[in-house]
């Protein structure tokens, strides 16, 4: 299982966390998230890279509603993976980003079985979806939803799961049951505070996953 930690902005914190053995690290360029890695409306590129840390740690960066400039540079000065998108990128958005050879992750905001529908246009055009909790904003809620509406999704394209995992998450996510599960997302239910995690509660939850 792929287990994915994002809205990492802190060098010593992001060493913490690759050092537990997690599969993909998510950096953050939306301008409006608390766990931006923007100082002054500019990137923070004392960053380092993070394959230092871990050989196998894939990057992710998160973007909402971004121009196909800003996610090539950020793609480029980051090396990124992952592209994943959190807005309203339309599946011709995201076949002309496939063709340039990106790697694409979809997040949909779910509620309810009906909100899986709109899944189907972008199968074939992204690698991964992701599927959140339904919300005002674009994601962060800290809320989760009923996983049990991921029954009625019959697509191909596997997805990770993610809106308002937390430590005590650990049982249900070892019960849950679905084909295309590939992983899990793992944010605020973690943090001592936006863009900082708590490395011994992600030490024994991700634990628990591996054990199970």
């Amino acid at each position: 299982m792929i287990i994915k930690v994002c809205g990492m902005r802190d060098p010593e914190n992001i060493r913490k966390v690759a050092s537990l053995g997690v599969n993909w690290i998510g950096v953050i360029f939306f301008a409006g998230s608390p766990r931006r890695i923007f100082e002054n409306g500019k990137w923070e590129y004392r960053l380092p890279q993070f394959s230092i840390f871990n050989s196998q740690l894939k990057t992710v960066g998160v973007f909402v509603n971004a121009s196909l400039e800003e996610m090539t540079e950020a793609a480029s000065v980051f090396r990124l993976d992952y592209l994943q998108l959190h807005g309203n990128e339309t599946p011709d958005e995201c076949h002309a980003l496939q063709k340039r050879g990106y790697s694409l992750i979809k997040a949909f905001r779910i509620a309810t079985a009906d909100d899986l529908c709109q899944t189907a246009g972008y199968e074939g055009r992204v690698d991964y979806f992701l599927f959140d909790t339904k919300c005002d904003g674009y994601g962060g809620s800290g809320k989760q939803f009923d996983w049990s509406v991921l029954e009625s999704y019959t697509g191909s394209t596997p997805f990770l799961l993610s809106g308002g995992i937390r430590p005590e998450s650990a049982a249900a996510i070892r019960s849950f049951r679905h084909p295309r599960l590939a992983g899990i997302d793992l944010n605020s239910g973690f943090e001592i505070e936006p863009g900082l995690k708590d490395i011994e509660k992600l030490k024994i939850f991700i634990k628990e996953i591996h054990n199970a």
